[in-house]
């Protein structure tokens, strides 16, 4: 109490300003109004202070004993109609500009699934998975042990940021797998639900490149805190280069799919799949939540019959949390995560699974 300064918090109360021309005249329009507001604040508050002065008691004021006034009641309707109206028409205009993505340079398909961000480019067959950073998973973990000050933008980062040109109008397309999200970018004044069964839109077009960072929006369950969004603006040349390393993952899974692989790199793989789509639930540890999301470790169908477990990854458990996996991860995939599980956390089956039968068992 004595040094409040020590104490003080993030100044930083009011919208950002933000990168596009929609988050900039967002602003502006907040910010006319804000004044408006504190304008109007200033008037009323300063006549209701001259009055209870002016006309106290204790001056020999006598109240008035007129019952009612047309004039002031047409006044105190005329303006504020007036103040509203004049706000309305720039903010209409506003909305109307901000709604309209028709002649976009590029369209990204967003879905959400709990707890992570699938990006689709359709024009340059480009799809793929955005989770939280394996560091912020590993730290929020209970009784990890790390302090969440050491881990860069914790909670915040992610492993594939989605990209996107600077100077192009980019439209965004957004639903969802299972519950409802929102994917909210605040520089980008972008922040939109993503409803299973529709389709919203909004665009975005960033002046300058730069890292912006926002998060899901919509409480949509347990790892509501754990679904972060990262936008990378790149200037043309750069998004181009990006594009075409996407591509060549794109065709080197394909070639992974149809490759034989030894346990080692199965597990190696794995690991990695594991821990960026099942550790959130299952942990780490393979001991999953007690009463919430079983352990795998020791677990009936982890190490019982292989074509059950693969069976449970492809397409899910109904009626429980277990999501189905067949859209979201490749063959690959599918074979490293399900090999790892089964001879990681003492399971030791020995079982190895190989992208080939993953394929088989889709069709």
């Amino acid at each position: 109490m004595l040094a409040p300064g020590a104490a003080c918090a993030d100044w930083g109360l009011n919208m950002t300003e933000g990168v596009t021309a929609s988050s900039r005249e967002i602003y502006h329009l907040h910010m006319m109004t804000l004044w408006v507001c504190v304008a109007i604040g200033c008037i009323v508050f300063g006549i209701m202070a001259y009055s209870i002065v002016k006309h106290r008691k204790s001056k020999g004021a006598v109240a008035a004993t007129f019952h009612e006034s047309a004039k002031a009641e047409i006044i105190w309707m005329v303006i504020p109609v007036i103040i509203l109206v004049s706000l309305a028409i720039p903010t209409a205009k506003a909305l109307i500009r901000i709604e309209d993505s028709s002649n976009a340079d590029m369209t990204i398909k967003v879905t959400g699934y709990q707890w992570k961000w699938e990006y689709e480019y359709p024009e340059e067959g480009i799809r793929f998975f955005s989770n939280l950073d394996p560091k912020s998973r590993e730290a929020s973990a209970l009784g990890s042990g790390i302090d969440p000050a050491t881990v860069d933008h914790y909670l915040r980062e992610v492993d594939n940021p989605v990209v996107i040109p600077v100077g192009k109008k980019v439209r965004f397309l957004f639903t969802a797998n299972d519950v409802i999200h929102s994917w909210w970018v605040p520089d980008l004044a972008i922040k939109k639900d993503a409803i299973p069964g529709f389709v919203n839109d909004m665009w975005t077009k960033v002046d300058k490149p730069g890292v912006y960072r926002g998060q899901c929006a919509e409480l949509c369950g347990k790892g509501h805190a754990f679904m972060p969004i990262k936008v990378v603006a790149m200037e043309l040349p750069g998004y181009q280069q990006w594009v075409a390393g996407q591509q060549r993952q794109a065709a080197a899974a394909v070639a992974d799919s149809n490759k034989e692989w030894g346990k080692a790199e199965l597990m190696a793989q794995g690991e990695k799949v594991f821990t960026s789509n099942c550790a959130a639930c299952h942990q780490a540890s393979g001991l999953g939540i007690p009463g919430v999301f079983p352990a795998l470790k020791g677990s009936k169908i982890v190490t019982g019959d292989l074509s059950a477990h693969l069976e449970t990854v492809l397409n899910g458990r109904p009626g429980t949390a277990m999501q189905a996996f067949s859209k979201q991860l490749t063959d690959a995939d599918i074979a490293a995560v399900i090999t790892y599980e089964r001879n990681a956390f003492g399971n030791n089956t020995g079982d190895v699974l190989q992208p080939a039968m993953v394929k088989a068992a889709r069709h």
